[in-house]
């Protein structure tokens, strides 16, 4: 039976991925054909970094992902802050209604902020495509930050304010610290979300702007160019790492452990 699933498991990690290793195998082929090696080389990442149309992509792509997880961030953690003081009926719905866009499906939720641009007259630009990937980032956000407003310990806050604190003070003295692993984790998910979405985005750009997943598909149309597989594997890289450190255990998860295991003993 163990046999059984180990094949079971390997036979999953090789179907997920074994394309992502051909793909990045292959940016490092000289060759233009995908038929043939030619040799290892780096010189498709170096005509990528001199496509001005791609480094504009990247640009924007970057720019759009920094500032919607940023104001998301601070849109969710005001939100959190609020659903604190709402009774356990309300709250519940308000979380409900707030997990629908995660629990839609993107190709519903681009149709549908298209459809609102439209109607309030917006030009489809960088503004637009700001504003849908703030809009899909918040519930995540919220998702990330709210357990750890939940631990959060009222007495210590009131601690403060009788200490003499006036309450922004102690809010950012006592309250944000304990919350600032979910706030991280909330921005980077945030970020990792709008560098790697494309439906959305493709529903709600407009004409001469593109990031790197509407370039890489407008390219595709074209045929594949090795550059493509140079940037498929920054970005596989890039989101990656943002994973791993979203999935980092913090130093409270660690305590936590170790006493369990003291408690154990």
């Amino acid at each position: 039976m163990k046999t059984i699933k180990k094949i079971y498991l390997t036979l999953i990690l090789i179907f997920l991925y074994a394309p992502i290793l051909t793909l990045i195998v292959l940016s490092f082929n000289s060759s233009k054909t995908r038929a043939k090696w030619g040799g290892f080389s780096i010189k498709w990442y170096g005509s990528l970094f001199k496509n001005e149309d791609i480094m504009q992509a990247l640009y924007t792509t970057l720019l759009i992902a920094l500032l919607s997880s940023l104001i998301a961030t601070i849109i969710g953690l005001a939100a959190c802050i609020g659903l604190r003081h709402f009774n356990k009926t309300s709250k519940s719905i308000v979380i409900g209604v707030t997990n629908i866009p995660m629990l839609n499906a993107d190709i519903v939720t681009g149709i549908s902020l298209m459809l609102l641009f439209l109607s309030m007259g917006l030009k489809f630009g960088f503004g637009t495509i700001l504003l849908s990937h703030i809009t899909f980032n918040i519930p995540y956000v919220i998702l990330s930050i709210m357990p750890r407003m939940n631990k959060l310990n009222v007495h210590t806050y009131e601690a403060a304010l009788d200490l003499g604190a006036n309450p922004l003070y102690a809010f950012f003295k006592v309250v944000l610290p304990d919350l600032m692993p979910g706030i991280l984790s909330g921005f980077l998910l945030a970020f990792t979300m709008s560098l790697d979405d494309f439906i959305i985005t493709h529903f709600t750009k407009g004409a001469g702007i593109d990031t790197l997943s509407t370039k890489i598909y407008t390219e595709v149309k074209k045929g594949i160019k090795p550059e493509m597989y140079a940037l498929s594997t920054i970005i596989f890289i890039a989101v990656l790492i943002l994973l791993l450190l979203i999935n980092k255990p913090s130093k409270d998860d660690k305590d936590n452990k170790q006493v369990q295991v003291i408690a154990t003993i």
